[in-house]
């Protein structure tokens, strides 16, 4: 499955960078994350950090665990986000925050599949909303954290 969302928000891109790019806070505002463990935290001579992140998620039936290796470019304002382990078959994301006159402009790509078909089809019929309610998740972190700018 593979969705796109783009946005325009009222912050500077360098905040929502800061934002998506702290993966030790979102248990604190995306309800489904029950906890996250991060390990192996480096920075490059270009000033690239790279982050391996476990998360802890659970929906009514499901509970899960699953690693990710974050990449966070701040020159580009871009976080790309890869699987190292888990319940999919593939798992990428990618965050870009350009700057626009009102902010930002927020483009937020996913890719991924569930080993289980089962699990595929289920959140299937339910994918864009899922991924509508994570950037929600984001936007009002946003506004607790900066305000209207």
């Amino acid at each position: 499955m593979r969705h796109q969302v783009t946005k325009r928000l009222p912050f500077a891109p360098e905040k929502l960078f800061d934002l998506v790019g702290d993966v030790d806070r979102y248990p604190d505002f995306v309800p489904w994350i029950n906890g996250m463990r991060t390990w192996n935290a480096r920075v490059d001579d270009d000033g690239v950090s790279w982050v391996d992140a476990e998360a802890r998620v659970g929906f009514s039936f499901l509970k899960e665990r699953f690693s990710t290796r974050v990449r966070r470019d701040p020159k580009a304002n871009q976080i790309d986000v890869g699987l190292i382990s888990g319940p999919f078959d593939r798992l990428r994301n990618r965050w870009i925050f350009d700057p626009d006159d009102d902010g930002s402009e927020v483009r937020f790509d996913i890719d991924f599949a569930f080993k289980s078909k089962m699990l595929d089809r289920l959140l299937q019929n339910n994918f864009e909303l899922a991924v509508d309610r994570l950037m929600a998740c984001f936007e009002d972190r946003a506004r607790a954290l900066y305000g209207q700018d």
